[in-house]
């Protein structure tokens, strides 16, 4: 199995995951909300320590803000038009017993993974460090999205089979993302690239700040929480020492 393989299948398994989850057992609001700021410390991290600093070197100030605010700015409007969720509490007791609000969660969550999938792939342009990390915190990140789009529609449907395979769908474009990065546009030129990875890591930290945090804020967490968020970091710089 190659490295990019590796990658993929890790990247790809969070939703799978958070799918098989929502139809048999939900966790406990706690473990979401440490999940939730767990996968927030490492988008941060890699965004600061790892993909802007590659940005500023392949090209120049300009081309990485111009990047962040893309990146930043793609992810705003995408959700105006499809919102994130992360907490299964935002569409409400009744609301969640319809099949139509269940499609509509993992039609916006099937959208929101193609960039995920392209982050992925920039990280792999860089580093296979870089790359395992971040597809380790898109998979994390998207195993409470999994649990919320199949539980609501097991709920409505009853089918629990066809309702863990609805959710997990929302998996492939992660590895159309990938794919459209990888093989596409590998060759293209230092300072392209500069905004690409700008791109990458404004969408990652408009997750963090935006959808991550915000969610799990929303809850009621423990006080030890924020410690999930230090712990992401953490890895992120002790990881450096690995790869």
């Amino acid at each position: 199995m190659t490295q990019e393989t590796i990658v993929v299948a890790l990247a790809t398994a969070g939703p799978v995951i958070g799918s098989a989850i929502g139809v048999w057992r939900r966790p406990t609001s706690n473990a979401i909300h440490n999940i939730l700021y767990f996968a927030a410390g490492i988008m941060v991290a890699i965004s600061f320590l790892e993909l802007i600093p590659e940005s500023l070197h392949l090209g120049s100030t300009l081309t990485c803000v111009a990047g962040l605010a893309i990146g930043a700015a793609a992810m705003f409007a995408l959700d105006r038009i499809f919102p994130h969720i992360h907490d299964c509490a935002v569409c409400g007791e009744d609301e969640c017993q319809l099949g139509r609000t269940a499609k509509f969660l993992i039609l916006a969550i099937f959208l929101h993974n193609f960039p995920e999938g392209m982050a992925i792939a920039v990280g792999a342009s860089t580093n296979i460090g870089n790359s395992v990390v971040i597809a380790a915190a898109i998979a994390i990140h998207n195993i409470p999205e999994g649990i919320c789009t199949s539980a609501p529609y097991y709920y409505a449907s009853g089918k629990r089979l066809k309702s863990f395979i609805m959710s997990s769908v929302s998996a492939l474009p992660i590895i159309a993302g990938f794919l459209v990065v990888r093989y596409w546009l590998f060759d293209i030129r230092p300072l392209a690239m500069s905004v690409l990875i700008g791109a990458t890591a404004g969408l990652m930290i408009y997750i963090a700040a935006d959808q991550l945090m915000p969610a799990a804020q929303n809850g009621k967490g423990s006080r030890l929480t924020m410690f999930f968020f230090m712990l992401g970091i953490i890895g992120v710089i002790l990881l450096e020492l690995i790869v």
